[in-house]
């Protein structure tokens, strides 16, 4: 089944019923447009973190996470060093990879770069928005050309953590894409928001 039907009687996505946590996610988070950078690069970072384990996992420990590493403010963590590193390896409260904690550090500081070049994260990820006729079937790919699109771009610029799977997530979860399926009551909500949502535009 595609969906599930909490206490409410409303249809939702049925991954939605997979933990406690999830409906309030998926009901206020999953899929509505964001366009502040802070947002945008702790969820890369976030996603970057889940590659080979459970958004559970993710979402159980983000507090931690944001404790961990400044809040995800990109200017601020660019400035991390390896002491950082070695002391994110001693916090039980996070995902102890230390790949993971370096490519986190690593891509503030790409981030920063960016937003010089871009004008602001939202202006440059948004740029990859696909068009609605790129948009397949909800919730039946975890890639898109699209996603391989921005995953190349990143890589490019010295994003690690960041492949095609990852970043198709990021769009799910951050509104380039509304992957709400048919049947669920957040769907619509999502579509309204992203109707009325104008994202930034690139710097020139």
């Amino acid at each position: 089944m595609r969906t599930f039907i909490p206490e409410d009687g409303r249809p939702r996505c049925a991954w939605a019923a997979a933990a406690p946590d999830f409906l309030r996610y998926h009901d206020t988070e999953w899929g509505f447009p964001v366009s502040e950078d802070v947002r945008l690069f702790e969820k890369v970072c976030l996603e970057g973190f889940q590659s080979g384990l459970s958004w559970r996992t993710i979402l159980d420990k983000r507090e931690n996470f944001r404790a961990a590493f400044a809040a995800f403010d990109f200017h601020e963590l660019a400035h991390f060093g390896p002491g950082d590193v070695e002391r994110l390896l001693g916090d039980a409260g996070i995902v102890r990879h230390r790949g993971k904690i370096e490519a986190t550090i690593n891509n503030a500081a790409r981030a920063v770069e960016l937003e010089r070049e871009a004008g602001s994260l939202a202006a440059y990820f948004w740029s990859f928005e696909p068009a609605p006729t790129e948009v397949p079937v909800p919730q039946s790919i975890s890639t898109s050309p699209t996603s391989i699109a921005l995953s190349k771009d990143l890589r490019k610029r010295g994003w690690k953590f960041v492949g095609p799977t990852t970043v198709f997530a990021f769009m799910q979860a951050m509104g380039l894409v509304n992957d709400h399926v048919e049947d669920c009551v957040i769907r619509e909500a999502v579509a309204e928001a992203r109707a009325g949502f104008a994202p930034p535009a690139l710097a020139r």
